[in-house]
């Protein structure tokens, strides 16, 4: 049932093998940005991950990071960033297998800041509901168009459970993935992952971590 689903008391950050964790695409622009989704679609296009990167994948992470940080200001939150970095709650063996030798990083849950956090139920990509302007499937939940707090969590998952599904072969094409997939948790600050952090935010070794879905 439901009611009995437990609040997970970590969170998880999964990133490319070979790659820095926490190295964020919104942190990059221009030249920069366009040779790092070049490269994540070559990937793509040969197996090593397969999540899509299109010509569209930026102007709806975009459009959905702005939402999300407007939501997350109104109901409190004092976010630091002007993108987060991302977390699933929990673990995500359905994430983990998005690309060849993930890694991750794990934090517990009381280790982050709560004006600094938020949480979407599922990921922001699904929740923040831009998905049909950009060609991505939605159907909508009474929990879309929402930014909850930590404090929120354990009703949210009383209520709706944690979503966990395991990895299909079929999922190796974006159109077949589940709706929702992960709880995701965005952290709007560096403090509490400093140790992780690269000297300079940017670079071209930046890549994926677990933001959001894919946009052709």
């Amino acid at each position: 049932m439901v009611g009995q689903a437990q609040l997970p008391q970590v969170v998880t950050h999964y990133y490319l093998a070979g790659r820095r964790p926490f190295l964020n695409l919104s942190d990059l622009d221009g030249p920069e940005l366009a040779a790092v989704l070049a490269e994540m679609e070559g990937l793509r296009r040969v197996g090593k991950q397969h999540r899509p990167f299109g010509a569209r994948y930026m102007a709806l992470r975009r459009r959905t990071e702005s939402r999300l940080r407007h939501l997350f200001t109104a109901k409190g939150g004092k976010p630091q960033r002007s993108s987060p970095h991302y977390f699933v709650l929990g673990e995500s063996p359905w994430y983990e297998r998005l690309a060849e030798r993930m890694q991750r990083v794990q934090l517990a849950l009381s280790a982050l800041p709560e004006d600094q956090t938020s949480v979407t139920y599922p990921d922001s990509f699904t929740a923040m509901g831009f998905g049909p302007e950009f060609a991505v499937p939605l159907e909508p939940q009474p929990y879309h168009g929402r930014v909850f707090l930590l404090g929120e969590l354990p009703e949210l998952i009383e209520h709706h459970g944690v979503p966990s599904p395991r990895w299909a072969p079929e999922y190796e094409t974006w159109t077949t993935w589940p709706q929702e997939a992960f709880i995701e948790v965005q952290l709007w600050a560096d403090d509490p992952i400093s140790r992780y952090l690269p000297p300079s935010p940017r670079g071209v070794d930046s890549a994926i971590g677990v933001e959001g879905g894919g946009c052709p």
